[in-house]
């Protein structure tokens, strides 16, 4: 979820409603736009370019590639507009991508999002995205946490024992990204949960251009020594993926040697 607010008021002809946690589309020439209510932007398309990545913070959740170049299995929780599977699904074709959406009211905007049909290494499933976590272990290389109704982030995905699952879900040398809310009260505390689950081997940064943060939580013993690959990683990858991924290195970067001496 992100916080670009509509400049404008919505017509009847440019929204679709309902109750609580039925989503909200907007739409103009130029963007379709994907929400719980009117305050906040969980996901935004343009029409003329559907796979590129619009908000700051889905370029900066990106940054899982710094720590796994080469996944070959991607699980997110929470599909929205599908920007994170769509990009995924066209810049990293080897990887086995599966999303977990408990809303079936999203997974059928899939079209309208231009969301790809389920197939080999791509599926979309109707399901508890904890549950997913807690049954699956040691399945994903990357698990990307963008889990949010219209009263924030999904209690359900905040708990200590998910996180635990999380760790678990991850193969060795794993990655967690998880998008944050500055404005939720409740921050830091699922950041101190998310520490103990990974022992420490937690950095947060700014996402590009978003009043969000992202939390990446590593599984490996190679965190201390990151540094390097990192910033290696960037330079390789960066005429590669147009998500600003040396911004993000320079984040990781400082942070790492704030906790460690490089």
């Amino acid at each position: 979820m992100n916080y670009p607010v509509p400049s404008r008021s919505p017509s009847d002809k440019e929204t679709e409603a309902g109750h609580q946690n039925e989503p909200i589309v907007q739409e103009d020439y130029r963007l379709v736009s994907l929400g719980f209510d009117y305050s906040a932007t969980q996901s935004m398309m343009h029409k003329s370019d559907p796979d590129c990545l619009v908000l700051g913070y889905t370029r900066t959740m990106m940054g899982f590639l710094l720590f796994h170049p080469k996944p070959k299995h991607i699980a997110m929780i929470g599909l929205g507009g599908g920007s994170l599977a769509k990009y995924c699904r066209r810049h990293l074709p080897d990887a086995q991508f599966t999303a977990v959406e408990i809303n079936p009211e999203v997974i059928a905007l899939r079209d309208r999002f231009h969301i790809p049909s389920d197939g080999p290494g791509f599926q979309v499933l109707c399901a508890d995205g904890a549950e997913y976590v807690r049954e699956n272990p040691k399945t994903n290389d990357v698990l990307l946490l963008d889990g949010f109704n219209r009263d924030g982030q999904a209690e359900e995905l905040c708990t200590t024992s998910f996180y635990d699952h999380c760790y678990a879900n991850l193969r060795n040398y794993g990655v967690l990204v998880v998008n944050l809310l500055n404005s939720d009260a409740r921050m830091d505390a699922y950041i101190g949960r998310i520490q103990t689950s990974f022992d420490d081997q937690v950095i947060v940064v700014d996402a590009e251009k978003s009043g969000n943060k992202i939390l990446f939580a590593y599984k490996g013993d190679q965190f201390p020594r990151l540094a390097r690959k990192i910033s290696e990683r960037a330079r390789r990858m960066s005429a590669l993926h147009d998500v600003s991924l040396n911004s993000t290195a320079h984040k990781l970067i400082q942070k790492l040697s704030r906790l460690y001496v490089l």
